[in-house]
């Protein structure tokens, strides 16, 4: 299975990035052929995501080797709604506001820990 992670660093700068950004309206949308990313109205949808899908078992082991220590992993067949991948595309958020989340799975993992640790004295 593959995951589309973004660190939160990454999903707070294109909040702020989309925030004072007013899109414009879409004069030729169509309810016969909707673009569901525009409209007549002045909106826009904008996926903010790292577009880089992550095996399920790379995510595990970065996080086991900051940790210092494997975890007990228990394998089961895949789930009722479960997808084998999500993937985000963030052309728009490129194109239009010039931003694309880029935090590294790994260091993303290490701040989180190193977060959390700090957080609870550990």
């Amino acid at each position: 299975m593959l995951r589309d992670f973004t660190y939160i660093d990454d999903i707070v700068e294109g909040v702020l990035r989309v925030i004072d950004h007013v899109p414009f309206s879409n004069p030729e949308w169509s309810a016969a052929t909707p673009d569901p990313s525009t409209s007549t109205a002045p909106y826009k949808i904008y996926n903010i995501g790292n577009s880089h899908p992550v095996k399920l078992m790379d995510f595990i082991g970065a996080i086991e080797d900051v940790i210092g220590h494997s975890v007990e992993k228990i394998f089961l067949p895949m789930q009722p709604g479960d997808v084998y991948q999500t993937y985000t595309d963030t052309t728009s958020l490129q194109n239009e506001l010039g931003f694309k989340p880029a935090k590294p799975i790994k260091e993303g993992i290490q701040e989180t820990i190193d977060w959390y640790r700090s957080f609870y004295q550990l």
